[in-house]
């Protein structure tokens, strides 16, 4: 099968099944990195600090750059498109029929149940991310980022702070990406 067809097809499986937004695309994403030559798990950690640092929703951000990686600009529109397409006939078909069961006990409790899983994905994304991002990992060997443990360290307690808390976010993202300019990391 070539790659356009599985590029559509495993970003269709992650529009159907990464309920709660961009960061429940990661697990997929990192199973992609694994499964396929089309990115590494260090360029899905670029990829996730470029998608947080531009406008628009991440997981479509992070699908974009994915295909584009993968196949330029056609690459791009397809996973782009793979993506939103589960949503969108998932969205028109709830809208059609919610009305009539948005007081039914079986789906409130169908709802409770996907909270808790979708924290768990979002929370395995986080941990994964965060060992990619401050340890190198290849042959089974981990070797510790020690620059990128002391700036997470930095950042957190500068976050922390009262006089830098209140700081907005746009900045923090701008202060980091120097950082990383600064030391390339």
């Amino acid at each position: 099968m070539s790659n356009k067809y599985l590029l559509f097809i495993e970003f269709f499986k992650t529009g159907l099944f990464a309920i709660g937004g961009g960061p429940a695309t990661i697990p997929f994403l990192m199973d992609m990195a694994k499964k396929y030559p089309w990115f590494s798990m260090a360029e899905l950690s670029d990829m996730i600090a470029i998608s947080e640092s531009t406008p628009g929703p991440v997981g479509l951000n992070m699908a974009t750059y994915a295909g584009f990686k993968t196949l330029g600009t056609f690459g791009g529109i397809v996973s782009t498109l793979a993506l939103t397409i589960p949503s969108i006939v998932i969205i028109l078909i709830i809208a059609r029929f919610l009305e009539g069961f948005q007081d039914n006990k079986i789906v409130k409790a169908v709802f409770a149940g996907i909270k808790p899983a979708v924290t768990a994905l979002i929370a395995v994304a986080v941990m994964n991310i965060f060992k990619v991002s401050l340890f190198d990992i290849s042959d089974s060997v981990i070797t510790p980022r020690i620059s990128s443990m002391i700036i997470a360290v930095v950042i957190f307690v500068l976050i922390q702070w009262p006089k830098t808390k209140k700081l907005h976010p746009a900045l923090w993202f701008l202060f980091a990406a120097l950082i990383g300019i600064i030391f390339r990391l």
